[in-house]
């Protein structure tokens, strides 16, 4: 698995030099980026604390405690999504959106504590002379160092002591709330729940990684309207393909990141096979 992700990695850095033009500008905008870190700067999938950064490289906050986070998150409601839009509070809702993933981790992060990643990882920041990267197709480069590392440390944690225990049961006090957050392979994921004496579960919020990158995926789909369509506006295959490229540059899953409060607005057409509107009918549309 080391020997296929280095390869992998080449190959992407073989291609890269191959297409730089398209690889480097397509759907590159700034943004502020978060995710988990060790307390030295490491890459860190699930022991670390929360750290944002600007779009140059500015710390906004830093060794945020998960059980804190909704000091430092909100999220925001818009009447046209399903979906909620996170933002950093101290930036307010127009300024504090940002990215979570494999190019906002490697943004954040310091270094990675496997040698074949990190070496990896400094040819990497070198390209942006130790900037962020803020080119949405790099997403790729930084997911493929971060299967490396992955490979690696699983080499490590085969031989865990901890991993082999026969021990598979953790005891503990019970706190009726608790906050679990852990950096998923879309980006930073939060669940947060209360539960009554009953073990109920009272409240629930998730924030997982699709909703992070709710903002970024809106802008990103922006940047190919608006660099795609010029003069009559017509839909072709070329902007069907520049949209779902950049769409999936952050993998979204939209069963988990969705939310419906009360019954679903639908809206049906019927159209006949010359285009022709038969039909059509709406439920739950503006209160009807």
């Amino acid at each position: 698995m080391i020997q296929w992700a280095e390869a992998t990695v080449d190959f992407f850095k073989d291609y890269h030099a191959k297409n730089k033009d398209f690889i480097d500008s397509y759907a590159a905008y700034p943004s502020s980026c978060m995710s988990l870190v060790r307390e030295d700067g490491a890459l860190d999938l699930y022991h670390g604390k929360l750290r944002a950064i600007d779009s140059e490289g500015n710390k906004i906050f830093d060794m945020v405690d998960s059980q804190d986070y909704l000091s430092y998150i909100g999220e925001e409601v818009r009447n046209w999504s399903y979906m909620k839009f996170p933002y950093i509070k101290s930036l307010g809702k127009e300024k504090g959106w940002y990215r979570v993933g494999p190019l906002a981790r490697l943004n954040t992060c310091d270094f990675i504590p496997t040698p074949l990643a990190q070496r990896e990882f400094e040819i990497y920041k070198a390209y942006t002379k130790g900037k962020p990267n803020h080119s949405t197709m790099h997403t790729h480069w930084a997911r493929l160092i971060e299967i490396l590392h992955a490979a690696e440390m699983m080499k490590i944690l085969l031989n865990d002591p901890d991993l082999q225990s026969t021990d598979l049961v953790r005891k503990g006090k019970k706190t009726g709330e608790g906050v679990g957050l852990l950096e998923a392979p879309r980006g930073t994921l939060f669940h947060h729940y209360r539960v009554n004496d009953d073990d109920q579960i009272t409240m629930c919020n998730l924030i997982v990684s699709t909703t992070n990158n709710n903002e970024p995926m809106n802008r990103a789909v922006t940047w190919v309207a608006q660099n795609t369509i010029s003069g009559k506006p017509e839909i072709t295959e070329g902007l069907l393909n520049g949209v779902e490229v950049v769409i999936r540059a952050y993998d979204p899953c939209l069963s988990c990141a969705t939310h419906a409060m009360g019954k679903m607005p639908l809206k049906v057409s019927i159209f006949d096979h010359q285009e022709n509107l038969l039909c059509e009918g709406s439920r739950n549309i503006d209160n009807q």
